[in-house]
């Protein structure tokens, strides 16, 4: 006859599958019910928390709106919407321009639109920019988007009068450079670095420097009246300075935009509240405005010097 431990006949020791067949005493067959019947618990226990894992992972993932974190989804949204308010105030800018010239040939085109727009979006960017860290403003940023539209659709449709046909070049070459850079940026080909980000921002405060001495030159009357471009309109070994410096221009904005989509990724990635998707898309905003305006002002110089 085997000799077994005792201790091991406990039912806690066996396959709860076998408890109910345990040839022990009464006493002992009920405690193996009660192991039974916890057993079973654990089980749908166990069953009703994997439906709900199975649950969780069959729904979609939480959005901006259930998060109220910022996302790249989000903010495109955000960045479509202003683009959207831009291109109906830039149909009145254009409207109003062309329609000063209609009614008086002799007085040209209002210029009226553009230095409303103009003004007004340089104040409220200036607004914008330093308010933002204390609380983000979309009615402001709505308002900018109205503004900059303005100040589009008078220039595009002064430049238009001037070159028929320089509108959609420069908006074709303008989606170009900005689907090229986004390309490249998302395909991890092309990052912002400190290096080169503080040799833009140098290049960017020259820039800026140069055009308010331009248009300083311009509006005194420096400059001969013949030169539409002010400084840009010299030459250097037959090229105009204008395109030289414009190039360059386009340059410095695509990587503007390149630190624009890597601040819009940090910012999703350390769960930035959902408003400052709104600041996202103004920074976008900006920069693709400002490329605009560079590529028709080198379009402009190009067809001007033929």
């Amino acid at each position: 006859m085997a000799l077994n431990n005792p201790a091991f006949n406990n039912p806690a020791f066996q396959d709860p599958r076998n408890v109910a067949t345990y040839p022990g005493t009464a006493s002992q067959q009920g405690y193996g019910a009660q192991t039974q019947a916890a057993s079973a618990s654990h089980q749908t226990v166990d069953a009703a928390l994997n439906a709900q894992l199975d649950g969780m992972y069959a729904a979609p993932s939480a959005g901006a709106l259930e998060t109220d974190r910022m996302t790249v989804e989000d903010t495109v949204w955000k960045t479509a919407g202003l683009f959207a308010i831009l291109l109906v105030t830039a149909a009145v800018g254009w409207v109003w321009t062309l329609g000063g010239l209609q009614l008086d040939p002799a007085r040209g085109a209002s210029m009226l639109p553009w230095m409303i727009g103009a003004l007004g979006g340089f104040v409220l960017a200036m607004v914008i920019t330093f308010t933002s860290r204390k609380k983000v403003r979309p009615a402001l940023i709505f308002a900018y988007a109205a503004l900059e539209g303005l100040f589009v659709g008078a220039i595009s449709a002064f430049f238009e009068v001037m070159w028929p046909g320089i509108v959609m070049q420069a908006t074709l070459a303008t989606l170009s450079v900005v689907g090229v850079t986004l390309a490249l940026f998302a395909s991890g080909k092309v990052r912002a670095s400190k290096k080169m980000t503080k040799i833009v921002m140098i290049a960017m405060i020259g820039y800026l420097v140069f055009s308010v001495v331009n248009l300083v030159l311009m509006w005194t009357g420096v400059l001969p009246a013949g030169q539409a471009f002010g400084l840009l309109s010299q030459e250097i070994f037959g090229i105009p300075l204008g395109l030289i410096i414009g190039v360059l221009v386009v340059f410095m904005a695509a990587y503007s935009l390149v630190m624009d989509f890597d601040q819009i990724q940090q910012g999703v990635r350390n769960g930035a509240p959902r408003k400052y998707g709104w600041m996202g898309a103004f920074g976008i905003m900006v920069t693709v405005v400002w490329l605009y305006v560079e590529i028709l002002r080198i379009i402009a110089i190009v067809r001007g010097s033929e």
